[in-house]
């Protein structure tokens, strides 16, 4: 069963602008026209118009006690890397390039309302000026020389009846809020890429395990095979044989290496230092718990993946923009006052007969741009809509990550179980053509089949055990990592 998309998931924009405080007397005739027009500049975020499904394709049935807690990772029960996780959050560089990117948005806000409140300074100046000494008929009549001080404070500000420059306050915040999230969704990426990379080389342990098991099994084989042949029971096929199997498994060693050795250098990036100082034990997928979590609903996930959260503010964001740009169209009111002491001795600047004051009220209305401001409208307003889409779009994709990490989860749960009992066959089969081997017995090709079937059912199992795991780490990611714990309120709660 559905419902239809929560409006108020999304921030909605202010949709009344008629408050203004009095202004000063001699601008309440120009305050009365203006005010006259009411508020006729409203925007509001459009409805993204989703149905958002009560429950996910694979959910099961929920568990209500058991959401992603905020440090998730600890259930996976791996004391190294909860440190690296820890680690992760407090030096990573992408992360702190996104708290940079942060501050800035903060900063541009800060700067954006700005226009909301007058701009005063203080001037100060001394001049001194001496006019020529020639008279229009040559004769010497002397100079005269003058000396003048001013002291004074000068305002301005711009009376915003549109609400351009509160849409402009508003964009700016909602952009800053914006990169909030965005930091969130660098944490959350950063989180998943060390779980991927430390379960990486925990598996590529476990495999370099098995390969130099797989080895020593070879050679005991090669040994009983090169055995059969000096008695006169075995030939030199057999021989050539089973060498091809040896020297395979050990061609698979370097390439395990290799990959061991990539995911621990792309830990060392994670953690910001550099690959020579970094050592990690590592051990066994094995060693590694099988975390409990449910997704809850989708509803829920609207308030927790961060990459949703940001979508919704930037669409709010560019909401804002439209009114700004809407308003550019009305004309804009400037208010300018100066007032202050100018005398030409200093001794009596701050006399009551040196005063002077002088305010201004102007307004301009735009009426010819050749096009640019209908084109900066249609250009925001294209912009929404862009977001808007891409707001949708996250939201569904969203419930697609969530569907497919359980999907994935139930799959691979399967896959490695069946495994197990691959693994077991295998093996079984395995000791008996090597006890027939010995015996004289055995067929050479089943032996070699066996001990290859094996082989690859040992590989096959690690490989089970870290889809599963990682299986688990997409469904922490399409969540939006650890969710901020419940709170119950009281029965007789108001």
């Amino acid at each position: 069963m559905s419902h239809p998309f929560p409006v108020n998931a999304i921030k909605r924009q202010e949709i009344a602008r008629c408050g203004m405080s009095r202004a000063a007397r001699w601008g309440a005739a120009i305050a009365l026209v203006v005010s006259s027009l009411g508020c006729v500049l409203t925007q509001d975020i459009p409805d993204p118009a989703l149905d958002v499904p009560g429950g996910y394709k694979y959910g099961g049935p929920r568990a209500e006690d058991a959401p992603p807690a905020l440090d998730w990772w600890r259930g996976f029960n791996s004391a190294e890397m909860t440190t690296l996780m820890e680690e992760a959050q407090r030096v990573n560089l992408d992360i702190a390039a996104a708290v940079a990117r942060m501050l800035q948005a903060d900063a541009l806000a800060r700067q954006a309302g700005a226009a909301l409140l007058p701009a005063a300074q203080a001037n100060g100046s001394q001049s001194y000026s001496r006019t020529s000494g020639s008279s229009a008929s040559g004769l010497s009549i002397g100079g005269r020389e003058t000396v003048n001080y001013s002291a004074s404070v000068s305002a301005s500000y711009q009376l915003d009846f549109w609400g351009g420059n509160r849409d402009a306050l508003q964009a700016a915040e909602e952009t800053a809020s914006a990169d909030r999230f965005d930091r969130d969704v660098t944490a959350l990426t950063t989180l998943t890429a060390v779980a991927t990379a430390y379960f990486n080389v925990l598996a590529s342990q476990d495999r370099l395990r098995t390969a130099q098991r797989n080895i020593a099994s070879a050679q005991r084989i090669l040994s009983a095979v090169q055995d059969r042949r000096r008695a006169g029971t075995g030939t030199d096929l057999d021989v050539a044989q089973q060498e091809s199997v040896l020297a395979n498994q050990k061609a698979l060693v370097p390439p395990l290496k290799q990959t061991l050795d990539q995911n621990v250098n792309a830990l060392a990036v994670l953690v910001s230092r550099p690959t020579e100082s970094i050592h990690i034990t590592g051990g066994s997928l094995a060693s590694i718990a099988t975390p409990r979590v449910t997704p809850g609903l989708p509803s829920e996930i609207l308030t927790q993946r961060p990459d949703i959260r940001r979508q919704e503010s930037q669409l709010a964001s560019a909401t804002a923009n439209i009114g700004n740009a809407r308003a550019q169209f009305f004309p804009t009111i400037q208010l300018t006052g100066q007032g202050g002491y100018q005398s030409a001795l200093l001794v009596s600047l701050f006399q009551p007969h040196a005063a002077f004051f002088q305010f201004v009220g102007s307004a301009t209305q735009p009426i010819f741009q050749g096009g640019k401001l209908i084109g900066t409208l249609e250009q925001t307003q294209a912009r929404q809509d862009e977001l808007l889409q891409t707001y949708r779009k996250t939201v569904v994709q969203a419930f697609a990550d969530v569907n497919n990490a359980l999907y994935s989860i139930k799959q691979t749960t399967i896959k490695l179980r069946l495994q197990r009992d691959v693994l077991a066959a295998s093996r079984r089969a395995f000791q008996l053509s090597e006890q027939q081997l010995r015996a004289g017995t055995a067929d050479i090709v089943t032996v070699l089949n066996t001990q290859l079937t094996l082989f690859q059912a040992e590989d096959s199992l690690w490989q089970a055990q870290l889809a599963r795991l990682l299986a688990y780490v997409s469904l922490y990611q399409a969540l939006g990592g650890g969710w901020e714990p419940r709170i119950e309120r009281p029965v007789n709660a108001l």
